[in-house]
């Protein structure tokens, strides 16, 4: 049995003609190697590659949200914590990611965890708590730094829960209790002042003024003389009253 060369030619000149081409979508680029040593990025799109000669490899350039695992922190006042956070960064250099660091992805987790680690466990809980923008920042600005070289950017860090022990959290409550509770009493003693100043000014009126007494007078009747009240009031006017209690002053003299 004779096989015809022309057919297995044609098959092969369109095997190499299929494995040359190669399509690319837009966020995708690929680092190609000829011969082994690096000729640059393709893509997107239709590019094509020498069989058996080039070799290529596939990077993406998407953002990828990457879970950096709970932590086991303590703080600088000694406080032991688990914190988790959330990594974004993607490669703006495929070249370099391919080439300056054998997996980039776990590199990176690596690096984020240990940097965690790290920059947490020089604040104290307070600002844990209660700064974690600044700590975000810090965080990113760290392992943006160390990932540079390797063609990846990070874009944002964010820690996402703080674990506290039971004994911290109740501690953290007694303390919020505490504060409200002396928050409650300055409130309380600033309004007993302003009474107090308000009944002096008060006061110092009334002496100027003797009419206003009589006018407070008559509007404390009027108060208690209400529509379902079955008490009837008389009014006694006060200049009647003030001859039958004489001065005070007086009488003492006598």
């Amino acid at each position: 049995m004779n096989i015809q060369p022309l057919p297995v030619l044609i098959i092969l000149v369109l095997f190499f003609i299929f494995s040359a081409i190669k399509v690319l979508r837009e966020y995708e680029r690929a680092v190609v190697f000829r011969l082994g040593r690096l000729v640059g990025s393709r893509g997107p799109g239709l590019f094509i590659l020498i069989p058996l000669v080039d070799r290529m490899v596939k990077v993406g350039l998407r953002t990828i949200a990457m879970d950096i695992p709970p932590q086991d922190i303590i703080t600088k006042d000694n406080v032991s914590v688990k914190v988790n956070a959330v990594l974004y960064f993607r490669v703006i250099d495929p070249s370099k990611a391919v080439v300056m660091v054998e997996d980039f992805l776990y590199a990176t987790s690596q690096l984020a965890q240990t940097t965690l680690r790290s920059i947490l466990g020089q604040a104290e809980l307070d600002d844990l708590l209660s700064e974690r923008d600044k700590l975000n920042l810090q965080l990113q600005t760290i392992i943006d730094n160390h990932t540079d070289p390797w063609g990846i950017k990070v874009s944002l860090v964010e820690v996402k829960h703080v674990d506290l022990p039971q004994e911290m959290q109740r501690a953290m409550a007694r303390q919020a209790e505490a504060e409200r509770e002396r928050r409650a009493k300055i409130i309380h003693a600033e309004g007993e002042f302003q009474a107090s100043q308000t009944l002096a000014n008060a006061a110092e009126i009334i002496a100027k003024h003797p009419q206003a007494l009589q006018l407070r007078y008559l509007q404390t009747l009027s108060e208690i003389a209400t529509e379902n009240n079955s008490t009837i009031i008389f009014p006694l006017p006060m200049d009647l009253i003030k001859p039958l209690l004489g001065n005070p002053a007086e009488k003492s003299k006598k």
